[in-house]
């Protein structure tokens, strides 16, 4: 604009009421300030995240830290902790009547605040998550904990973000929360931020919060790292180098290995009716079970005792807890954490229980699972899917033909991309534990088992329906 068309303006500005001019000033401030929220939202959602995935890393570390010590303790005196798993179950109800009311829910919570169903996610939820998961692991509940964490961190931040003048700035905090919460107690933050992003909605990426749930999950890895916490990891090529076998898909001067593709498609078909399975199975027990025995404190005392009974029985709590003893197992890591290299066993993946993993270790955990959840429980499923898909990739490989090592972590990263009805975050999360090198043996798998989970899920998503 130049000074004649300035001058110009100015003086039809002159030419208004007093209260017309008024008015034009509250317009061109309101744009003003908007425009002004706008330009710094997304530094200022970057910023929060780097600062609440430092602390949510911490929390988390923490958390996992005494969840770790509390299975130590359980695992050395079974007999002693697994019989009383009703009085913890009882105690984590009476807690929640008690002190966490209207928290009870877990990942639920979560998804209705994240679909905006609900507009409350108090903070007492963050320590009521973190002891019931502590007493559900103590006293031998086959449960997972990343539920906890991301509970712990969603929790943290929608609240925070409640103090925030930006638009939509509630979602975006809960989605950074997430991803904070999952990379701190997994230390995967590229998983962390694929599953925050494609967790709450089937079929749709919250784009909008990537930047600042990327932040606050590699903040959170790195933080939970520097702190001590304990990653789960493989070196699964090393595995597979000794046993001389390539789990590349692509042979002959970069031509496809079609026999070694169908392969991979088949077990992806087998690893998505496991996932997709235990996802149905678990939302039909939960709802048999919350009929059966209305009240809460009953069934989660009354199933208690009948869990406690089948730990015990099958091998004195071999599927106690988290189930990281069977992914120990299934990929001969040994007390110090070190890989005894189980891929020089046979391919078949049949082995008795002294040192590896049974043929019927994957049903067991994998019926175990859903007891305890649907008895009310607190944890989560996936670390426990994590254990169930490994033993099933192990039972399944000699039918393909390959490595129990190459079965176990295709199964590990299938599974539970099956049963939560996430794509991204399983392939991601497989890169992040085992390698890159399998990246495209993990994309199929995963891409398969998810087509083939029947649409079933863990989480009570919203999925969007699509008319053709």
């Amino acid at each position: 604009m130049n000074f004649s068309d300035f001058s110009k303006a100015s003086q039809q500005f002159n030419q208004f009421s007093p209260e017309m001019k008024e008015q034009m000033m509250k317009m061109a401030k309101v744009r003003v300030k908007e425009k002004l929220l706008k330009w710094l939202a997304t530094p200022t959602f970057v910023l929060l995240g780097i600062i609440l995935g430092a602390v949510i890393g911490a929390l988390t570390a923490c958390f996992g830290d005494i969840s770790d010590r509390l299975s130590a303790i359980r695992d050395a005196n079974p007999l002693y902790f697994i019989p009383a798993l009703a009085i913890g179950g009882a105690a984590i109800v009476f807690a929640y009547k008690k002190w966490g009311r209207w928290t009870e829910r877990g990942m639920d919570q979560v998804f209705a605040v994240g679909l905006n169903k609900e507009s409350d996610f108090p903070l007492v939820s963050i320590p009521m998550a973190a002891v019931s998961t502590w007493l559900t692991q103590l006293f031998g509940g086959s449960a997972g904990r990343e539920g906890a964490a991301m509970q712990i961190g969603s929790a943290l931040s929608y609240n925070i973000s409640k103090k925030l003048p930006f638009e939509n700035a509630a979602h975006v905090m809960l989605v950074t929360g997430l991803a904070a919460g999952f990379a701190g107690i997994f230390q995967a933050p590229m998983a962390a931020t694929a599953f925050a992003l494609e967790v709450l909605l089937v079929g749709h990426l919250e784009l909008g919060a990537l930047l600042p749930a990327a932040a606050a999950a590699f903040t959170a890895c790195k933080v939970s790292s520097m702190l001590g916490f304990h990653k789960f990891s493989v070196d699964l090529s090393s595995l597979l180098d000794a046993s001389g076998f390539s789990a590349s898909i692509f042979t002959n001067e970069g031509a496809l290995d079609g026999k070694f593709l169908v392969k991979l498609a088949l077990m992806g078909v087998l690893f998505g009716i496991v996932g997709g399975g235990f996802a149905k199975l678990l939302g039909l027990s939960q709802n048999f079970f919350a009929k059966k025995f209305p009240n809460n404190i009953k069934r989660i005392a009354i199933m208690g005792v009948g869990i406690s009974a089948l730990l015990l029985v099958f091998f004195q709590g071999r599927y106690a807890g988290l189930g990281t003893n069977l992914l120990d197992l299934s990929f001969g890591i040994n007390a110090t954490g070190d890989s005894a290299g189980i891929a020089n066993a046979s391919a078949a993946g049949t082995a008795d229980l002294i040192g590896n993993v049974a043929g019927y270790d994957w049903i067991l955990k994998f019926a175990l699972t859903i007891l305890t959840l649907s008895a009310g429980f607190i944890g989560g499923a996936v670390t426990p899917l994590f254990a169930i898909g490994a033993s099933f990739g192990i039972f399944i490989a000699s039918m393909f033909g390959t490595p129990v090592a190459l079965a176990a972590a295709l199964g590990f990263a299938a599974v539970f991309a099956s049963a939560s009805n996430t794509l991204w975050a399983p392939i991601l999360i497989a890169g992040e534990i085992f390698g890159f090198n399998c990246l495209p043996a993990f994309f199929i798998v995963c891409t398969v088992a998810y087509i083939c989970n029947g649409g079933q899920s863990i989480y009570k998503q919203k999925k969007i329906r699509i008319k053709i």
